[in-house]
């Protein structure tokens, strides 16, 4: 997929589940670093790293759960670490920062140490709601280039339907031609059938140069025929003219989020890969948007950026976490992906 400078692939949701949980995180961990290709000595970096991380969800949070991936850009290869919980979150976040502080109801072991041996690490917390935390480790820091402008720029997360272990929902990135182009797939039903046709859409969108998103969504109509299908959207940010261009077929949602509040992009019904009219781009002015947002019905629409403050100045896959914290549900699978920074 010559065209996408970052795959990440999702190895394994641990949801808190009792004693056992963070050494079952730290073990995969390991297992992840070294199956990398980071050596053993970063290996155990990232085990103590995400061991702090899990302990934290299992000592204090509300319905935590821990979520292990591989980043993959050319040669290289890193773990990210994200944990979403739904509270009790923390008061005072720099403090919770600093090596031991804790106290009833305060998540704050180890973050210090997760900050340090992590190369990007971000927190976002809202008392009484909940917090999101991540982190990003590789072996000689982290990448250059057009992986490490989108790694800054785009955050997404999926998550699959409770009982199933693979997700029918997907996203991409890529830098073209001076704009950056982001979709999200959701393959229609749940499970391998419905994951083969997000990887399609994916394998198409990274494969094409196209940068208009209603041709780009042609190419995912003409790749997704094999498949059963889905809904899909792809949005293009122009950071020169500070502008998007949306084109969306079926129940994805598009999002233009600011500090009080959020409007929605244009999405048309249709099935990609089957029943799919004549499309047409939808563009929008980013003067003022904090974050462009894209999700798919694995999320409802009942989040509002002024439930959740400080999040528009967090990372996006901070802010990509708090929304599937926020408004994800469990009997669907789900994706979102966040854009900031961009223009």
């Amino acid at each position: 997929m010559s065209g996408c400078p970052l795959s990440v692939e999702d190895v394994a949701w641990f949801r808190e589940g009792g004693a056992t949980m963070p050494g079952a995180v730290r073990r995969a961990a390991r297992d992840l670093a070294e199956r990398l290709g980071l050596g053993a000595s970063r290996a155990s970096e990232i085990a103590l790293a995400v061991t702090e991380a899990a302990e934290n969800v299992h000592r204090h949070s509300v319905d935590g759960a821990v979520l292990l991936r591989a980043l993959r850009t050319g040669g290289r290869a890193g773990v990210e670490l994200v944990t979403v919980d739904h509270g009790p979150g923390m008061a005072n976040v720099a403090a919770s920062r600093r090596d031991g502080v804790s106290s009833t109801g305060t998540l704050g072991i180890g973050l210090g140490v997760i900050e340090r041996v992590s190369d990007a690490f971000d927190l976002h917390s809202v008392p009484d709601r909940g917090t999101v935390l991540t982190a990003r480790f590789w072996a000689g820091g982290p990448p250059e280039g057009a992986p490490g402008r989108v790694l800054d720029r785009v955050g997404g997360v999926t998550r699959p339907i409770t009982g199933e272990q693979v997700c029918g929902d997907a996203w991409a990135a890529r830098e073209t031609g001076g704009v950056l182009m982001v979709m999200v797939c959701d393959g229609l039903g749940h499970g391998p059938l419905a994951a083969d046709a997000s990887a399609a859409a994916v394998e198409a969108f990274c494969t094409s140069d196209r940068t208009e998103p209603e041709l780009v969504m042609d190419v995912l109509h003409r790749a997704l025929r094999r498949t059963r299908g889905g809904a899909a959207a792809v949005v293009r940010v122009d950071p020169q003219r500070r502008t998007a261009s949306f084109c969306g077929v079926g129940n994805i949602a598009g999002a233009l989020v600011r500090e009080d509040g959020r409007s929605g992009m244009t999405c048309v019904p249709g099935i990609v890969g089957h029943q799919m009219r004549r499309l047409r781009s939808f563009d929008y002015p980013l003067d003022g948007v904090g974050a462009l947002v894209l999700h798919s019905d694995g999320l409802t629409e009942r989040w509002q950026p002024s439930a959740l403050p400080g999040m528009l100045d967090r990372s996006p896959l901070v802010v990509a976490g708090q929304l599937l914290r926020e408004a994800g549900v469990r009997r669907d699978d789900a994706a979102v992906v966040a854009v900031s920074g961009a223009w």
